[in-house]
């Protein structure tokens, strides 16, 4: 469907937890508006949205799907959100495009992880909300348990709009428009009915409570409350709408996707109540604000990127101001290409309709860029406009990534490269000090999907192993060393004598009595760590104008890999106190040498330690399962350092070594049974207990020996 206003536009992402039925929803919305015949199952793999062969194995959305229908003359793009938290990523890039976001919630299980964190990201991007109960018809349901859950997590503006006339009913009870709405088996209108006796009394109060609530938002509704004493049907849903818009009011709706109840009258909410595009101003990166207007320059925004079979690489958009048509010449600012606009899709799925033009508002997909990917945007030549990228989280699972075959390590490169500009929420990086390549992202499914699109993408097999963990070496005591290098070859022979003082760096040096400090020179690692260099020399037993540099570089060669386990040392003084050198023999070498091995032995007697990486990680958890949640954290060596609570949900905060995160999300998934998702943060090096020392020692010896 083509269409030219950008008030005939509407744009809602169903987000929500795994299972709550946004899928099912989706195709009850397609199946509403025409656009399919018949309902598909997601264990069948029949639904529109989950038509890719990895989601259709797995039975379960990994990617956000775009769908297009028609109701009521306006064209509704819908964007089926994963609820998997490894796909994260794409929930979020679905809600920096989206006018609405409709929050599922599962009526069989109420508020959960995932609604929590799809109401986050609704929070960040500031986004109009509403919340739909789905699944109202199963035996288990409690809808006002489920509403009071909803109301005491995320605030008193929720507020009911329907109720359902029983457990179990395919009748509806809406308030809005106080009416009763009865969906025979088979159909998707449903019958207008008055309400029944039975449930008059909670529909009048609830009426009210809407009426009050729409009110309050607004001055001027106020008060011609007050004067009326009531307010009509068109005020309500006007007034409903720009205090969606302005996050006030989140109302709550009711539907049985499977059953379709509910679900065409939810379309007719997106259609009077939900905010059109041009309701919505964005902001610019230079703090302008942008209006929506068909007839201004085109400014498209890439949100997406994915490589289709058969099709080649789509990249995914909303035009943002203008209108985006075939021909155009527009401007990247990101790599400063010029891209040629060839076809123009507008997706229906996996099924893709080209379409001439697309206005203000709209989303659609462009295939054959050169160079663009995702977060990128496309302006007009003489235009200004940069659209903010996407903040995409932090990685929570890493694995070392290498190619199985010898030979192919540039196309994995290259294979790298293209899946994580395609999906930025991927990272990789290559570890000098422990010369590997990982690949971090969401979680061990994320990196599952992600080894598929390089074995797609450039053609290279890939396998994942535990990445090494870049542990660093310092001391926790202070120690001396003499060291006199001596070498004599018939010609001009070497001569370095060298007495060295180790200590840890805290504070000021306080030197030994005789210790005579004539200035301090520090050196900061690339890690953040410090090393303190001390000349204490004097009498000119060195000459240290000479000399100072190479001493320098001896001790700091050491440091590269430690004399412990081979990794980097930092957060140590040097002190240079005594010394002797040769008015021919001595050179530059000679004293690096001799640096070199003074170091070693004095670190070796200040009590040397291995230092870990320790992240900060919050869990978020249901209740029932926090004392497993903080059990598990306790095997792993986690210090808690608090417990949050948010409605249902309690937040875990603890610091964890970096050893001890290793799959951590799949364990937590399974402690949780799904519910739980956690983030995590590097904080710092700590030195580790002598025991998990003495085995990472034992392991790198071993692999220094192989």
């Amino acid at each position: 469907m083509t269409v030219s206003s950008t008030p005939d536009i509407r744009n809602v992402a169903l987000v929500g937890h795994q299972g709550s039925g946004k899928t099912l929803l989706t195709e009850a919305m397609l199946h509403a508006s025409g656009a399919v015949d018949r309902l598909g199952a997601v264990s069948e793999g029949s639904t529109a949205s989950d038509f890719h062969p990895s989601e259709q194995e797995r039975e379960m959305s990994i990617f956000t799907s775009l769908l297009t229908v028609e109701w009521n003359g306006r064209k509704v793009n819908l964007l089926d959100t994963p609820g998997y938290s490894d796909f994260s990523s794409e929930v979020i890039a679905a809600m920096k495009v989206t006018d609405t976001a409709l929050h599922v919630v599962d009526a069989r299980s109420g508020v959960e992880v995932g609604t929590e964190a799809g109401w986050s990201y609704g929070e960040q991007m500031e986004t109009p909300s509403l919340f739909v109960i789905n699944h109202i018809d199963h035996g288990s349901a409690d809808f006002r348990s489920i509403v009071e859950e909803i109301e005491t997590r995320f605030g008193p503006g929720t507020t009911v709009v329907q109720f359902p006339a029983g457990e179990g009913s395919r009748t509806l009870v809406d308030v809005l428009r106080m009416k009763q709405l009865y969906y025979p088996e088979g159909e998707t209108e449903p019958e207008i009915q008055p309400i029944d006796d039975a449930f008059r009394e909670e529909a009048v109060e609830r009426h009210e409570t809407l009426a009050e609530d729409i009110a309050a938002s607004d001055e001027d509704l106020m008060e011609t409350y007050f004067e009326q004493g009531e307010l009509t049907t068109e005020q309500m849903r006007d007034g409903l709408r720009a205090a969606m818009i302005n996050r006030d009011l989140f109302p709550i709706f009711v539907t049985s996707a499977a059953e379709g109840v509910g679900v065409s009258r939810l379309m007719d909410v997106i259609d009077e109540v939900c905010p059109s595009p041009n309701a919505r101003p964005v902001e610019t990166e230079d703090g302008d604000t942008l209006i929506p207007n068909p007839k201004a320059d085109t400014v498209a925004f890439v949100y997406r990127t994915m490589e289709q079979e058969h099709v080649g690489e789509y990249s995914f958009v909303r035009v943002y101001d203008g209108t985006l048509a075939s021909g155009q010449d527009l401007e990247n600012p990101a790599t400063g290409a010029t891209e040629r606009i060839g076809q123009i899709y507008e997706i229906n799925g996996e099924e893709r309709n080209n379409v001439p033009r697309l206005v203000a508002g709209d989303l659609g997909a462009l295939v054959k860029l050169e160079d663009t990917n995702t977060n990128d945007t496309l302006r007009a030549p003489d235009s200004s406009v940069v659209i903010p990228p996407i903040q995409f989280p932090r990685p929570r699972y890493s694995m070392a990534v290498e190619a199985t075959e010898s030979g192919t390590e540039d196309k994995l490169a290259q294979g790298l490269h293209q899946v994580t500009a395609e999906d930025p929420s991927l990272r990789y990086e290559h570890d000098a000090i422990l010369n590997q390549l990982t690949l971090s992202g969401q979680g061990e499914m994320h990196l599952q999907i992600a080894k598929s699109r390089i074995r797609r993408r450039a053609g290279v097999e890939v396998r994942f192993i535990r990445p090494r963990i870049s542990y660093r070496e310092t001391i926790e005591d202070r120690a001396t060393a003499d060291y006199r290098h001596k070498k004599q070859s018939g010609g001009a022979g070497e001569f370095a004598d060298i007495s060295l003082l180790v200590e840890p760096v805290e504070g000021a040096f306080d030197p030994p009595d005789s210790v005579d400090v004539r200035g301090e020179e520090t050196v900061e690692t690339d890690w953040g760590a410090e090393v303190h260099f001390v000349d204490a020399i004097v009498g000119g037993v060195i000459d240290m104008n000479t000399f100072f540099s190479s001493i320098q570089k001896g001790v700091l060669n050491v440091m590269e890999e430690g004399p412990v386990a081979g990794f980097p040392v930092g957060d140590v003084r040097v002190c240079i106190y005594d010394g002797g050198m040769h008015p021919v023999d001595s050179n530059e070498a000679a004293f690096k040498r001799a640096a070199n091995q003074c170091f070693k032995q004095a670190f070796s007697r200040a009590n040397p330690v291995l230092l870990e990486p320790i992240h900060k990680v919050t869990v978020t958890t249901p209740d029932e399962y926090t004392g497993d949640v903080i059990s598990d954290l306790n095997t792993r060596r986690g210090r808690i350092q608090g417990i949050n609570t948010q409605g249902s949900l309690q937040k875990v905060n603890a610091e964890v070594p970096e050893a001890e995160l290793h799959k951590y999300s799949t364990t937590l998934r399974s402690v949780t049974h799904g519910r739980g998702l956690h983030t995590t943060q590097f904080s710092h090096y700590d030195a580790m207990p002598t025991n998990v020392q003495e085995e990472v020692v034992e392991e790198a010896t071993a692999e220094a020996a192989a």
